[in-house]
């Protein structure tokens, strides 16, 4: 492999690679940006260096409501689909709760000012995936409550169905309860099987 140089320039910005021969080794130091050094001492997720967008901050409460509520909506979908309503609805109240706060919201370091954005607005470019995580939450969360309540529904009006299953000691007995059931498509899902 032939021997490869490295470049004397001052932009080189490997981190990693070895000082150029002749020179002693230096103690770390923060890396500089190619504008002379990051001289008030941001880095690149503050909002006063505005390199890029802010990372994620478990400290500020709209953001850890916007991830609460993607997270406790998609659970609560999986448990209405699993088949545990009373889960799923807790989940899904959660995750509405905590999206509809995220998008409303005030931030952490509120100025008070009258004209000053709210919610995820005020974090600004830094807003775009917590919005997009708020909106999911309560997206899912919506799934979750429809599906808890169409299976609490389901057993309200089916009540006799649900009481005869429930109640039969053996399977001739179970199977003469599909006579409850309409002739239908919901029917045919909820029959008892042979």
């Amino acid at each position: 492999m032939p021997d490869r140089r490295q470049p004397d320039s001052p932009t080189d910005d490997n981190p990693f690679a070895a000082p150029p021969e002749g020179r002693p080794d230096q103690p770390w130091q923060p890396r500089s940006d190619g504008d002379g050094g990051n001289r008030d001492g941001n880095g690149p997720g503050d909002s006063g260096g505005q390199r890029g967008p802010a990372r994620w901050d478990p400290t500020d409460p709209i953001q850890r409501r916007a991830r609460y509520a993607l997270l406790a909506g998609m659970w609560g979908f999986f448990f209405g689909i699993f088949g545990i309503p009373s889960v799923g609805l807790l989940l899904g109240a959660l995750a509405l709760y905590w999206g509809i706060t995220a998008l409303r919201g005030k931030p952490a370091a509120a100025t008070g000012e009258p004209g000053a954005p709210r919610g995820l607005d005020a974090l600004g470019p830094a807003a775009r995936p917590q919005r997009t995580a708020a909106v999911s939450g309560l997206v899912t969360a919506s799934l979750a409550i429809l599906l808890a309540m169409s299976s609490y529904a389901l057993q309200l009006v089916y009540k006799d169905f649900y009481v005869c299953r429930d109640d039969a000691l053996t399977k001739a007995a179970e199977l003469q309860c599909n006579t409850l059931l309409p002739d239908n498509f919901v029917g045919e899902v909820l029959q008892v099987r042979q």
